[in-house]
């Protein structure tokens, strides 16, 4: 191991260890300042030594170590409070619960299923409604794309609509997503 003062002798690394040693109790009580907890103290001087012991030969003999030391304690503390404050803790799973998402195939199978919907509805309708419901385009606007009035249009959106739920006998927002059954599986699964 070399410094920038040169080679690193044995005597060297006895005294760097036997000087980081004796500020022990000081980095101890710094940590505890920094934490309030004993647990966490002990493991931000434990990263601290291991971290002067990696970078000795960043360190210049007869400096100040006591400086050195608690200038990384106490980056390394605010190191871990940064990436603390990236984590979410959830001990208890309720975040994961809602986080959850159902499989994707039911999403693709009901897609599918709408697309075969959609292709059995007359041309005029099904036009209105991609052109209002997914193109995203203004009653006004569709009609003036259609060539027809702003009246015909809201017609053919709504009986386009109301065909789409009946072939796929949609009666309200409870019928989109998993199917009953893949429901009161999930929720029993939560509630357990």
């Amino acid at each position: 191991m070399e410094t920038s003062d040169g080679p690193t002798t044995p005597q060297r690394q006895n005294d760097f260890k036997r000087e980081m040693l004796s500020l022990l109790p000081g980095l101890r009580a710094f940590a505890m300042s920094l934490c309030g907890r004993h647990d966490k103290a002990d493991d931000l001087v434990q990263e601290t030594i291991m971290k002067a012991w990696a970078k000795q030969t960043s360190y210049q003999p007869d400096t100040n170590m006591k400086a050195w030391l608690f200038t990384i304690l106490r980056n390394e503390f605010y190191s871990q409070m940064r990436k603390r404050g990236r984590e979410v803790s959830d001990a208890d799973g309720i975040l994961t619960e809602k986080l959850s998402t159902h499989p994707s195939q039911y999403g693709a199978l009901d897609l599918q299923d709408f697309r075969k919907a959609l292709d059995t509805l007359p041309d005029d309708q099904r036009e209105a409604i991609i052109l209002v419901g997914a193109s995203g385009f203004a009653y006004e606007e569709a009609a003036e794309i259609c060539g027809c009035a702003t009246g015909t249009i809201k017609s053919r959106v709504s009986r386009a609509r109301s065909r789409l739920q009946e072939i796929l006998s949609v009666n309200g927002d409870g019928d989109f997503g998993p199917d009953a059954g893949t429901a009161a599986v999930v929720s029993k699964i939560f509630a357990a």
